[in-house]
C-alpha cells in the first residue's frame, strides 16, 4: 500500500504542509524538523515522486480543479458543468488541459492537492468553492502556488486572486424585492453554512430585513446541500410552521428546482399561495414550471475569468492580487406574485 504525506505527517506529529515544505527544500523550515521528518519518511519507505520532480524546472501546461467535496454536487448542480465550460474556453486559448481532483470528503480533496503539488501534476489551481475554515486555501498559501478561488476567501482576500459576484447585494436586491411586493414572512433557503457563498448570501437577506424593520425568525433559515433533495428537504419543514412563510429565497436554481416540486406535491401553488425567488438562471429555471424569477450571477463568466487570471500568476510570478467581482442581473418571470400587506 502507498504510504501517504498525511500519515508520515501524523507519525512525525507535524502538518502534511510541513511535510511537504520539507520535501521541496524549503528554507523556511528548520534542520531539526527536516531531520526529523526524513527520518519517519525513511522508516515508513515514503517516496516522492522524483521523476515529477526532475522536471520541476518545466511547466506542465496543466490546471488544477479542486472541486467541492460532494460528488453529489457536483455531477448533478448544472452550476458546476457551466463554470467548468468557462474554465475551459479560458484555458483553451492558452493551451492548457485540466486535471481535477476527486474524493467525497474534505480531507480526500485535501489529500490530492497535496498529491498534484508535491507530484509536479499541475502548474497552478482553481477553487470552485470557498468555505470558512479553508484548508486546501491555507496550504496552498503557505507554499506560495499559484491558485485562484472562485468565491470569496474567508481570511486574507486582499492576498488571494478571486473571482466572485457580489453576494451579499445581489441577495440584498432579490430579498428587497419580495418586500416591495408586500411580503413580510420571507424564509431563506441556504447550501452549507461553512460556505462562503451561503455566509454572504445570508448576510444580504438579514440587511434587507433589517432595513424594513421587519424581524429575522431563525426557524426561516434553513441549510440544506446544493440538490433538488434539498430543496425539498427545506420546503417540507418550512411549511410545517404554524405561521408559513409567503415567499421563499433559495440560493440556487438546481435547489428551487426541488422547492417547486415538494409545494407542488402539498398542493401549494406559486406564485399564488407562495412565492418563490432563486440564484444563477440556470436553463432549467426558464424551463420550470412556472418558470423561475432568478438572479443570474454569469457563471461561464466566472468561470473564464477564473482561469484567464491563473494563467497570467502562472506566467508572470510578479502578477499582482486580484478580486474581480462579475456583475448580477435579476431577471424576473412568473414565480412571484404581489401580496396585500397586513398592517
Amino acid at each position: 500500500m502507498t504510504v501517504t504525506i498525511k500519515e508520515v505527517a501524523k507519525l512525525a506529529n507535524v502538518a502534511p504542509s510541513t511535510v511537504s515544505r520539507v520535501i521541496a527544500n524549503n528554507p523556511r523550515i528548520s534542520e531539526a524538523t527536516k531531520r526529523k521528518v526524513k527520518k519517519v519518511m525513511e522508516e515508513l519507505g515514503y517516496h516522492p515522486n522524483l521523476n515529477a520532480r526532475s522536471l520541476s524546472s518545466k511547466a506542465t501546461q496543466t490546471i488544477g480543479l479542486v472541486m467541492p467535496s460532494s460528488g453529489d454536487v457536483v455531477f448533478q448542480n448544472p452550476f458546476f458543468p457551466t463554470v467548468l465550460q468557462g474554465i475551459s474556453e479560458g484555458v483553451h486559448e492558452k493551451k492548457y488541459a485540466l486535471q481535477m481532483t476527486t474524493g467525497s470528503m474534505d480531507h480526500e480533496i485535501f489529500e490530492a492537492v497535496i498529491q498534484m503539488v508535491q507530484g509536479k501534476r499541475v502548474d497552478g489551481m482553481i477553487l470552485l468553492n470557498s468555505k470558512v475554515e479553508d484548508k486546501v486555501i491555507e496550504y496552498l498559501r503557505e507554499i506560495n502556488f499559484p491558485f485562484v478561488v472562485i468565491g470569496k476567501p474567508a481570511k486574507y482576500p486582499e492576498e488571494i486572486t478571486h473571482v466572485d459576484n457580489d453576494n451579499v447585494r445581489a441577495m440584498k436586491e432579490a430579498t428587497e424585492y419580495l418586500i416591495h411586493l408586500g411580503h413580510r414572512q420571507i424564509a431563506f433557503v441556504g447550501g452549507r453554512p461553512e460556505l462562503m457563498v451561503t455566509v454572504d448570501r445570508l448576510s444580504g437577506y438579514k440587511q434587507a430585513l433589517e432595513d424594513a424593520n421587519l424581524p429575522i425568525k431563525k426557524e426561516y433559515i434553513k441549510h440544506e446541500e446544493f440538490l433538488r433533495e434539498g430543496g425539498q428537504e427545506a420546503v417540507s419543514e418550512l411549511m410545517a410552521l404554524k405561521q408559513r412563510p409567503t415567499a421563499l429565497l433559495v440560493v440556487d436554481d438546481f435547489m428551487a428546482l426541488g422547492v417547486l416540486n415538494k409545494l407542488d406535491e402539498l398542493g401549494i401553488k406559486v406564485p399564488e399561495d407562495i412565492s418563490v425567488v432563486s440564484f444563477n438562471n440556470i436553463l432549467l429555471s426558464e424551463m420550470s414550471k412556472p418558470p423561475l424569477t432568478s438572479m443570474d450571477i454569469n457563471i461561464l463568466k466566472l468561470g473564464t475569468e477564473a482561469s484567464r487570471s491563473l494563467i497570467e500568476k502562472i506566467e508572470n510570478s510578479t502578477e499582482p492580487t486580484k478580486r474581480i467581482i462579475i456583475s448580477h442581473q435579476f431577471v424576473e418571470r412568473s414565480s412571484c406574485s404581489r401580496i396585500d400587506t397586513v398592517v
